[in-house]
């Protein structure tokens, strides 16, 4: 007889894991069984080394042994971060039949799919920040992008040069990326910036399979009301979302119902080295706690007006309208404090309602969720009714559309107990009077637990063993305990169950037929409490389009408030906003700095800039003397008032500016094999390529990473660019430590020359951070040596070179106990010539540092070392 195929000496449950295996090879299948989440094969390596657990071994019939992980069923919320922050998938398969009932296997069902970018779990989502997935799809220069934060429903799509992919990106900063090929490789350093990458299904990458998908899924004939008729890519990329939702997202998909088209002409552009740059959310080298522009602003109350704002920062407005709205909006909480201060307790008091709204939608919503939703409501009409008590003739109250929702609250009322458990099925979730048969088993079964209290009282009473109880477990159900030293007096008809060390369990058949009344009844109380709450979120469902109405009207509403506590903490100004070229601020100051210092502390300065006007302001000064700040304060300030705020400044006119351009700071690419001096290039060259006359740059010490006169040259000649190109026209302040560069002033016909004050009192400098006309003729090097903690020998040889300098002859060598001090000139040691004939500009970090170290070896040995790379 042939010998059985492996396959067929399987178990069932190893056959029945295989087909889910299967149908979900990408995945890693979390399969239930009973208490644990088990996985197999090569799924349990992953998750034993992703989570750090143990990896064992499982018989799966026919000899064969089965790698196995496994994690308790109730810890899956913070098991599932773990792995979801790896970028992997998550297949999750639970048990749809009672194993106690089940004849043979029991049954399973993959009832959702967990990706990084369609998490729904409260516990791994970051409150003040959206959760994003992306699809991008490609065609030559050009890319179609679509986002989705399926725990808000706010669903986006755009076109953009393909060129623009990697900011925009950065940006949002998602949580999972699916990709077609030419945006993986426009994306090829994501992977190593912790971004998950997935490639995109090619099969669905068709523009007229995509509108149509898209048209049915919204009901529509038409896009054109969406906004993306004529934009196949952005098209594509929004299906591509809907089906990934679909494929991964069970019941999800329902409620994505509505989305927009952006339209990046709507907004001023901001590239990742100006968000960067400019700390708008991350504060330079990743220090904890320092301050950032959205900390200095941000004052909101609600997880929907932080995020609200922090889009706002990253998408500064081109809309002067809409910005003038915001301006009105906040000018009206600014000067009604005690309005403002009423909505901020009211706004306290509301939660996440957009993604309270969608886990009630998805039935993943506990009691407390629904609980909570409606307290978060019942605060609009007390909003409404603050609006309405501070208006006046003069200054009416804001227009905001709020929807009242007393449905939703007074079906929560009636259904929902007081502090309601977080899970559902335990008959403490629904309120007592909501539903007759509920109340009914609720009594039954109170009924059943006093008759239990009973047979106790009567056995001990009957037995005369004052020591006995009536216990329960989930093993054995209730029981009779008796302690040993009072066996003798139990009599015949209790029936043993179990022995114990210090004693014996027994039952009898009144309590058995209790016992089964009581489970009966609990079964039943959770099976129609579970399906009484499921109907209450259908019910709160059919209201989640005016629910989430609200919930965006509130975002907007707290967002502006907050805007507005912020200018009156700050004694902050309307900037008067236009649509000219320029950019006037009287006594303005950096709010990130400001925040730093604390009030009163920053030295304000004045900003006239115009493209037709001073169009480039060539800024000298020592190091540490305040030009930097000033130079990323103009762009800071800029960036905020086309947010719709108020800005710490005396004054201010601001021509709506397209685009913020930075080159400040040195930045490497070791990674990337870039050298400082490429990566500065590049970044001079990306704004010299894309600037416009409605543009903004601020550049700081451009050249500084090659030799001083390659590094003047190419300084000049952008600033020359900058100014000649009629195309550009493109308003710039421009940071040097080349005092030649004050030249350029009388070379230029707008360009001009300011520098930062600074008072002397014989070899005593201090830096008075104010910014005035004139150029700078002096670096102060060896002040800010002194003042940066330089140890006074250094500082003290450092007088006696720059002397030797600036006279133009040796100084005399002095012998000290550490040897004999040579001249800084004289003769021009081996060492020298090689140092000078390595050609920095074109090494990367890692040459230069080998560089240097045959250098060293050379100077300290004599050896003839080439200082070649």
């Amino acid at each position: 007889m042939a010998a059985m195929p492996k396959a067929a000496r399987l178990s069932p449950g190893r056959r029945q894991y295989l087909h889910f295996k299967q149908q979900y090879p990408d995945a890693l299948l979390l399969f239930r069984m009973g208490d644990f989440y088990e996985t197999f094969d090569e799924d349990a390596r992953t998750m034993a080394r992703v989570l750090d657990i143990a990896l064992t071994a499982r018989d799966v019939g026919g000899g064969v042994k089965a790698p196995l992980a496994g994690i308790p069923h109730h810890s899956l919320e913070g098991y599932l971060g773990r792995l979801v922050k790896e970028g992997l998938k998550i297949a999750v398969c639970e048990q749809t039949s009672d194993p106690a009932a089940s004849k043979g296997i029991v049954d399973r069902a993959v009832v959702r799919i967990v990706t990084p970018g369609t998490v729904l779990e409260p516990g791994l989502l970051e409150q003040d920040r959206n959760n994003y997935l992306v699809a991008v799809v490609t065609s030559e220069a050009s890319a179609g992008l679509a986002y989705v934060d399926v725990t808000t429903s706010d669903f986006v799509t755009s076109e953009i040069n393909l060129s623009e992919l990697r900011d925009e990106i950065d940006r949002l900063n998602p949580a999972e990326v699916l990709a077609d090929a030419g945006a993986k490789d426009a994306l090829t350093e994501a992977e190593s910036y912790g971004l998950a990458l997935r490639d995109l299904d090619q099969s669905r990458l068709d523009a007229e399979l995509a509108e149509d998908a898209l048209k049915r899924h919204f009901g529509a004939s038409t896009l054109e009301a969406y906004g993306c008729s004529d934009k196949p890519l952005a098209v594509v990329a929004a299906s591509a979302v809907i089906e990934f939702l679909r494929d991964t997202q069970l019941g999800v998909v329902p409620q994505i119902t509505s989305f927009r088209t952006l339209s990046a002409d709507s907004f001023m552009r901001l590239d990742r080295r100006a968000l960067r740059d400019l700390e708008v959310f991350e504060p330079v080298g990743g220090r904890t706690g320092a301050p950032t522009l959205l900390s200095a602003v941000d004052r909101t109350r609600t997880p929907m007006g932080s995020r609200l704002l922090r889009s706002w920062l990253a998408r500064p407005l081109m809309d002067l309208a809409a910005l003038q709205a915001r301006q009105d909006f906040i000018q009206w909480f600014a000067d009604n404090a005690v309005a403002r201060g009423e909505v901020r307790e009211a706004l306290r008091k509301i939660p996440d309602l957009e993604r309270l709204t969608n886990r009630t939608r998805t039935f993943s919503a506990s009691p407390r969720d629904v609980a909570a939703l409606a307290r978060g409501l019942s605060q609009v009409p007390v909003i409404e009714e603050v609006l309405t008590s501070g208006a006046t003739e003069t200054q009416p109250s804001p227009s905001i559309n709020l929807k009242r929702c007393d449905e939703v609250i007074a079906l929560a009322a009636a259904a929902i107990a007081d502090d309601p458990p977080m899970m559902v099925g335990d008959g403490n979730a629904i309120r007592q009077g909501f539903n007759d048969e509920l109340d009914e088993l609720r009594s039954l079964s109170g009924e059943a637990r006093s008759h239990i209290a009973a047979i106790e009282s009567d056995a001990r009473e009957s037995t005369g063993i004052k020591s006995l109880k009536v216990g329960y477990n989930k093993v054995f159900g209730y029981f009779i305990e008796v302690s040993r030293t009072n066996l003798e007096r139990v009599p015949p008809e209790f029936e043993r169950r179990q022995t114990l060390v210090n004693g014996e369990r027994f039952i009898t058949p009144a309590l058995k037929e209790l016992e089964a009344k009581i489970l009966n009844a609990r079964d039943r109380i959770s099976e129609v409490e579970r399906a009484l709450f499921r109907r209450v979120c259908g019910d709160i469902s059919a209201h989640s389009e005016n629910i989430m109405a609200s919930a965006r009207a509130i975002a907007e509403l707290d967002a502006l408030c907050g805007l507005a506590e912020a200018a009156a903490e700050g004694g902050w100004i309307r900037p008067a906003l236009n649509d000219t070229d320029a950019i006037r601020i009287r006594d303005g100051r950096h709010p990130v700095v400001e925040a730093a210092l604390g009030a009163g502390r920053f030295v304000p300065n004045d900003l006239d800039l115009s493209s037709a006007g001073q169009q480039i302001l060539i800024i000298t000064g020592p190091n540490m003397s305040g030009k930097s700040t000033y130079i990323r304060q103009a762009a800071v300030l800029t960036l905020l008032a086309q947010t719709g705020s108020f800005i710490p400044a005396g004054s201010a006119e601001i021509g709506l500016v397209d685009r913020i351009f930075t080159r400040a700071g040195l930045s490497d690419d070791i990674a990337g094999g870039q050298s400082t001096f490429m990566v500065e290039m590049v970044e001079t060259a990306a704004i010299l390529n894309q600037a416009t006359s409605r543009s903004l740059a601020i550049l700081d010490e451009i050249g500084r990473g090659t030799s001083t006169y390659d590094g003047l040259a190419i300084a000049r000649a952008v600033a020359e660019y900058l100014h000649n190109d009629k195309r550009l026209g493109c308003k710039t302040l421009f940071a040097t430590h080349y005092h030649e560069m004050t030249a350029l002033a009388d070379a230029l016909p707008r360009a001009a020359n300011f520098k930062v004050a600074v008072s002397e009192d014989g070899n005593e400098v201090a830096f008075l951070h104010r910014i005035v006309p004139g150029g700078a003729d002096r670096s102060y090097g060896v002040h800010v040596a002194r003042l940066a903690g330089m140890p006074r020998p250094v500082v003290s040889r450092a007088w006696q070179l720059l002397d030797e300098l600036e006279k133009g002859k040796p100084a005399e060598q002095r012998e000290s106990g550490a040897g004999v001090q040579i001249p800084l000139f004289g003769g021009t040691p081996p060492v020298v010539e090689d140092l000078l004939a390595l050609d920095v500009a074109d090494m990367t970090p890692l040459d230069a540092i080998n560089a240097l170290y045959r250098l060293q070896e050379k100077a300290r040995e004599g050896d003839d070392v080439s200082p070649g790379p």
